[in-house]
């Protein structure tokens, strides 16, 4: 701090024309450092008077405080300043995003339906071969036609799961949404599967969530689904759905008891086009399920993952708000 008594005795000012007379008739004055967060000294908060004084202690503490709040209030400012360009260049990037979304989903839909027009009339004409009595009376002739046939279904399903992915946040319709019947839903549709596999799904006392009933059931579905397919071949399918409360919201886990999943590859298989593999190299599918199902999870706020199960296997988890009720 500089206290000056009297400034019209002291060398230093005696001539200044602030206290001579010409501008003013300073006589006393004092003044504290302001003193920024990283030590640099952006200025000083001063105090005048035109009859002498001396800065008792508790006055120059008091002078102290004041350029220390000076200070705060400048940081404040900036801090703020900082805060609405950063507001600023969320909001735009938010929007940018939000049209390149748009884009995205109008230019999949476009591909898709310029791709399904060729494609139904490659599966029309594969069917229409494999009726024909040529085609039927020569092996290689029928297997070449039903390997056309699975093909352009394979690439029918690609098409679907392409476009499900880029419409995956576009609009919830947000409800209170009963998982275990959900769960249900997903089980029935996946009979066909599920009993060729002898496989057995479980699940049971499953909460109320809010969600979307139409995306959760997406989620549910490719998560149950890859349980029961990607158990090795030899194995029964178990697999186990259950719930658990964390604060404001459910974690749900659909675990299984296949082969698992190695912990360096748990990130990357949400990624899109991702694939995970076995034994006997990568698992069958489009690697875009995982990719889906995480975006749909993070679209209402949740989190997905996944852990090691107790015996081996994968256990898949997400998390979904409690319902409202």
């Amino acid at each position: 701090m500089v206290v000056v008594p009297d400034a019209s005795v002291d060398e230093r000012f005696l001539a200044n024309p602030f206290v001579t007379g010409e501008l003013a008739r300073v006589k006393f004055y004092a003044s504290a450092p302001m003193v920024s967060p990283d030590g640099t000294v952006i200025g000083r908060l001063c105090v005048f008077d035109d009859q002498p004084h001396e800065l008792t202690g508790q006055r120059a503490r008091v002078l102290h405080v004041l350029a220390e709040r000076v200070v705060d209030v400048l940081e404040l400012r900036l801090r703020s300043r900082q805060l609405e360009r950063s507001l600023a260049e969320l909001t735009e990037t938010r929007d940018q995003l939000h049209r390149s979304n748009e884009l995205l989903a109008l230019f999949a839909g476009q591909v898709s339906h310029d791709l399904r027009s060729p494609l139904t009339a490659v599966l029309a004409n594969s069917e229409l071969l494999l009726d024909e009595p040529a085609v039927r009376d020569d092996p290689s002739a029928a297997e070449l036609a039903r390997a056309c046939v699975s093909a352009g279904q394979r690439m029918a399903d690609l098409i679907d799961s392409i476009l499900a992915f880029t419409r995956v946040g576009a609009s919830l319709d947000l409800a209170d949404v009963d998982v275990q019947g959900v769960l249900g839903q997903v089980v029935a549709d996946l009979a066909p599967a599920i009993d060729a596999r002898g496989a057995k799904v479980e699940g049971s006392g499953l909460p109320t969530v809010r969600a979307d009933p139409n995306q959760l059931y997406a989620v549910l579905l490719n998560l149950v689904s890859n349980a029961v397919k990607f158990v090795p071949a030899r194995t029964i399918p178990l697999v186990a759905v259950t719930a658990e409360r964390e604060g404001p919201a459910w974690r749900i886990t659909v675990t299984d008891n296949g082969a698992g999943i190695a912990s360096d590859l748990r990130s990357s298989v949400f990624g899109l086009y991702a694939r995970g593999t076995q034994a006997d190299g990568p698992l069958d599918g489009s690697g875009i399920g995982l990719a889906t199902a995480r975006r749909i999870v993070e679209a209402h706020g949740g989190q997905m993952g996944i852990d090691a199960a107790a015996d081996g296997g994968a256990a898949v988890w997400f998390t979904l708000p409690a319902a409202t009720g």
